[in-house]
């Protein structure tokens, strides 16, 4: 029995270092890791905060502020991403990826998402576009990025990419997920105005007026709604009234009542029409 009770006292003092030198251990991680953080947010307070953000957003001074960052630590995913932006916004997309796509290698969760959003807004590559939002759901859940659902970007992809179906069932997904988590007065208009498209390209001119009109009812001089609401009623044999509702839609295109969205200032939206006299 000594020889058992010694055993175990044996045991439990060794299974008591183990725990210790365990915790022992990730304290020291953590005392580590916010060290690393810590030194990061003082790389981008000198060079971004202090640095890049005092210079013109397309200046080579704005970059070469964002470079002597990097050069302090690669593996900050913000910098990348502040790096990649003002490129996108002129239209220099290929090179801005290679940008974006360090920031999702350092911080995924955080900016992988973006660049789904800027695959399919800025640089048009829907297919990547909607295979980038449905990985990150995969890995993260679903979401929003730059106000709006994963599901509505992939809705957009997949409406120009022809696939109207697809794309009628993103946006009703994207308002569904909306109405489920702040009721439907949270229902963005643009999905409506992007869902009756889908209805519109499928013929389906009555269902495609019907959303038209809850979408100007969110906004009533939105001018691609009611231009789109006037062809679908000439479809349908409303001649004149149909004539009509083109007509005041393009007064007030414009007098500028369009998408609002705020990348609109660089990049054309889908179905968004260039009014001219």
């Amino acid at each position: 029995m000594k020889v058992v009770r010694h055993f175990m006292k044996k045991f439990i003092q060794f299974f008591a270092f183990i725990i210790f030198m365990s915790c022992d251990s990730t304290n020291s991680q953590d005392i580590d890791n916010q060290a690393d953080k810590d030194k990061q947010e003082q790389i981008i307070e000198e060079y971004l905060k202090k640095g890049a953000w005092n210079f013109p957003l397309f200046s080579n001074d704005w970059q070469e502020e964002i470079d002597k960052g990097l050069a302090k630590d690669s593996t900050i995913a913000y910098l990348w991403q502040q790096k990649a932006m003002p490129l996108f916004k002129q239209s220099k997309y290929e090179v801005g990826m290679k940008y974006i796509d360090k920031a999702v290698k350092y911080d995924a969760e955080r900016w992988q998402d973006y660049r789904a959003f800027i695959k399919c807004i800025f640089a048009k590559t829907y297919t990547q576009a909607i295979d980038d939002f449905e990985d990150y759901k995969s890995k993260f859940g679903n979401g929003y990025v730059m106000d709006h659902s994963y599901d509505f970007y992939i809705g957009l992809s997949y409406l120009q990419l022809n696939e109207y179906t697809l794309a009628e069932n993103s946006f009703t997904n994207s308002i569904n997920q909306q109405i489920s988590e702040n009721g439907e007065s949270w229902i963005h208009y643009l999905d409506i105005f992007y869902l009756a498209i889908t209805q519109m390209e499928q013929k389906q001119y009555k269902k495609a007026i019907t959303n038209f009109d809850k979408s100007l009812k969110e906004y009533p001089e939105f001018s691609e709604a009611l231009y789109y609401k006037g062809y679908c009623m000439k479809k349908l044999g409303y001649g004149n009234l149909a004539f009509e509702t083109m007509q005041i839609a393009k007064e007030f295109g414009l007098r500028g009542y369009t998408i609002n969205e705020d990348n609109v200032i660089y990049e054309k939206y889908p179905y968004q029409i260039k009014w001219t006299n």
